[in-house]
């Protein structure tokens, strides 16, 4: 029996503006067209249970791409946002924020021009303007996060993530902190459910959705890569790979899965298959706000990974040599199977 929130929600239309503005590779939207759990057609033709009706306005998959002023003017709807005659929307922005105070003359990213001036219309400048109108506002990948590989350092932007420029503290009107999540680029179920999510809670159908302190959803990344490896019963035995192509912990190679947040190999990549360390590569921690600086250079052990690598060597030589003599005594049947004229079970013969 659908629930009161649930039949108001099918009369309800939610506005999605996507911001693909920022500095980045388009790689987040292009990530999302993979999604499956669920799929993007499935939240836009509302085909879950008690899902509102929902319009997206994506740069990568929208018609309305004519001329400033045409009948088909995609930038039309983000004028409407600005002028509060869109209610409710969510928006998405993608590509990490750079600081225009740093020039004097042009600009470093836009989207649009001004309708009087006829100038470029820089993103911050959507932000400053579309931000205290939101119902809420989700950063997808690591850029539109925490700056991402355009705000590494040395990088002459000033590039930063959404809850940098907006503040780590701020909220939208109906009070939901900055949505972050992180990925580079986004894991396609990780972005649909989340946006999924945040839908049920705009139609009074979930609570708020719950947060790290990175403003990350926690269900998605309060474990570690480690935690939900396929590998991580060889670190567990001190068994490291010496080259790409083991199916052994890659640690050794570069691999900081022990301590970055992400549930990629738990999830897979698409329909549950594939992720980094499930197919032998190395998690270089793009979940993480540290992300790129603190886990440079690529490829090399992590620094605590040579202590922590020698200990679980260690620990993990005795366990293994323990375990194979488990195994032997595992791998062979009970002697009381067997025939013969004596019972050797230990049971008691009743008859």
């Amino acid at each position: 029996m659908p629930t009161k929130e649930a039949i108001a929600a099918e009369d309800t239309l939610i506005h999605v503006l996507w911001i693909n503005a920022g500095l980045s590779c388009d790689g987040d939207s292009v990530a999302l067209t993979a999604a499956t759990q669920p799929s993007i057609e499935e939240i836009a033709l509302g085909a879950l249970p008690g899902l509102p009706k929902i319009a997206v306005h994506w740069p990568l998959i929208d018609f309305e791409c004519g001329p400033q002023g045409g009948a088909d003017d995609f930038l039309e709807w983000f004028w409407k946002a600005d002028r509060g005659e869109l209610e409710p929307f969510v928006l998405v922005v993608e590509g990490s924020i750079p600081n225009e105070q740093l020039h004097g003359e042009g600009y470093w990213c836009g989207f649009g021009n001004d309708r009087e001036t006829m100038q470029p219309i820089t993103t911050s400048e959507w932000l400053d303007k579309l931000a205290p109108k939101a119902t809420a506002i989700v950063a997808v990948g690591t850029c539109a996060t925490y700056g991402g590989i355009h705000a590494m350092a040395g990088n002459p932007t000033g590039a930063m993530g959404v809850p940098d420029y907006l503040g780590w503290d701020w909220k939208s009107k109906a009070g939901i902190p900055i949505v972050c999540v992180p990925g580079c680029p986004v894991h396609p179920d990780n972005m649909s459910e989340t946006l999924t999510y945040l839908l049920y809670m705009a139609t009074g159908q979930a609570p708020m959705i719950p947060l790290d302190d990175a403003l990350r959803p926690q269900w998605l990344f309060g474990a570690t890569v480690h935690e939900g490896c396929d590998r991580a019963g060889y670190y567990e035995e001190g068994d490291f790979a010496t080259e790409y192509g083991s199916p052994k912990c890659i640690v050794k190679l570069g691999c900081w899965g022990p301590v970055v947040k992400c549930n990629v190999p738990k999830r897979g990549w698409i329909n549950g298959v594939g992720g980094c360390p499930n197919v032998g590569g190395i998690c270089i921690g793009c979940t993480m706000p540290g992300f790129p600086d603190k886990f440079m250079p690529f490829m090399d052990e992590p620094p605590g990974g040579k202590l922590s690598t020698k200990a679980s060597g260690l620990y993990g030589s005795a366990i293994r040599s323990l375990r194979k003599v488990t195994k032997k005594t595992l791998d062979k049947e009970p002697q009381w199977r067997a025939k013969g004229k004596e019972l050797t079970t230990g049971a008691t013969r009743t008859w």
